[in-house]
């Protein structure tokens, strides 16, 4: 099978798009051609993938990289059984010789609800574009194929779709118990992902020997904060590292942070972040977005602080520095649920199958996906 992968807005070494979904194709023996901005991420590609580079749409700058991927689709959609789409955008305006062949959007998130979120678009505007996102989201079902990476988007569509979870990859080896001087958080920082409570919460510790380090690219509006932070030795800024050696950096620490805010996109989208840490053998402290407190709370693996409150996350982190048992007892039944729950590989099979399945279908139909089983109460 020929895939060809794009996406203008994800950084090209995504850990959903490359080290799950490229590798689980690659893994199966099949073509992959991948259409990302490599260059404008500085990033050189895998071998094992067919590159094509674009620009990358950031910010209100998205029209350029928006028609040399159209551009780049038109070209490749030719030799391809499947084109998987990884942003929304690109289904607006999308070339008719790419619609006649099975085109698949992966569905990462809410777009509409997500738009309170992004910050370079203007607020009046965000309410004005939620009817059209959902217009665009109904057009592409019927046109489409569509993964699901959430059991809550299901009820955003008609028909019922597939659904490709963010998992990861769980070590058949248990990994080393969390010390007690030093927090993480893998991913990306923004101020609804609570990068500036996450600051807060570093100068409250610093003070105290406790390190927090911060793994990920961080929007423009919150990057000041973060240097000033870094320059101070209050904490660890790493920026951009590829999702495998993000986790690696992370592995030992004594508490994954997602202190994410209470935003509509939130409510009913897992946190990837959490399950990596439970795979690490970390423990986790989260505000109490539903989908994290149903994994969190039932697997006996961490603890839940209020939305904005960094005197709450410092808390808990200090109580779990100063007990050992405790942080060891979350680190291992969090590793323990993770693999048997959250297994990447497990879900890979499912999602090469569901290819394999619409390769070469030009016309798509209704698909109906079995829903899993529901995480235990």
């Amino acid at each position: 099978m020929r895939v060809c992968v794009c996406t203008i807005v994800h950084h090209p070494e995504d850990a959903r798009i490359l080290h799950r979904q490229i590798r689980a194709l690659l893994d199966a023996g099949h073509e992959v051609t991948y259409i990302a901005p490599f260059r404008a991420c500085n990033v050189t590609p895998w071998r094992r993938v067919s590159p094509v580079d674009v620009p990358r749409a950031v910010g209100r700058r998205r029209l350029r990289a928006l028609r040399a991927a159209h551009r780049a689709l038109e070209e490749h959609a030719p030799y391809a059984d499947v084109i998987l789409l990884h942003d929304p955008e690109l289904l607006v305006g999308l070339p008719r010789s790419v619609r006649a062949r099975t085109v698949v959007w992966d569905v990462h998130e809410d777009t509409a609800a997500a738009l309170g979120a992004k910050g370079w678009l203007p607020a009046p505007v965000r309410p004005l574009l939620r009817p059209a996102v959902r217009r665009l989201e109904a057009r592409s079902e019927r046109r489409h194929r569509l993964l699901l990476a959430e059991e809550g988007y299901r009820a955003r569509f008609q028909d019922e779709h597939p659904v490709v979870p963010n998992t990861t990859y769980v070590s058949d080896v248990p990994p080393p118990p969390p010390d007690g001087h030093r927090a993480v958080y893998v991913g990306h920082l923004s101020r609804a992902r609570g990068a500036l409570d996450m600051v807060e919460t570093a100068r409250l510790l610093a003070p105290e020997g406790v390190m927090i380090e911060l793994i990920g690219a961080a929007d423009g509006d919150v990057r000041t904060a973060l240097r000033d932070a870094q320059r101070d030795g209050v904490l660890r800024w790493y920026g951009f590292v590829p999702n495998d050696r993000a986790l690696r950096i992370a592995e030992g620490a004594m508490a994954g942070l997602a202190l994410l805010h209470d935003e509509p996109n939130y409510r009913h989208s897992m946190p990837t972040k959490v399950v990596e840490y439970m795979a690490r053998g970390i423990p986790v402290i989260t505000t109490p977005n539903p989908p994290a407190v149903r994994i969190v709370e039932p697997a006996g693996c961490g603890l839940v602080v209020p939305f904005g409150d960094p005197a709450a996350a410092a808390d808990a982190l200090r109580r779990l520095r100063d007990d050992p048992g405790l942080r060891a007892e979350f680190g291992e039944r969090g590793y323990e649920t993770a693999r048997a729950r959250f297994h990447w590989p497990v879900h890979a099979e499912r999602f090469v199958a569901q290819l394999e399945q619409w390769a070469g279908r030009a016309v798509p139909g209704p698909v109906v996906a079995p829903r899993p089983e529901p995480l235990p109460d």
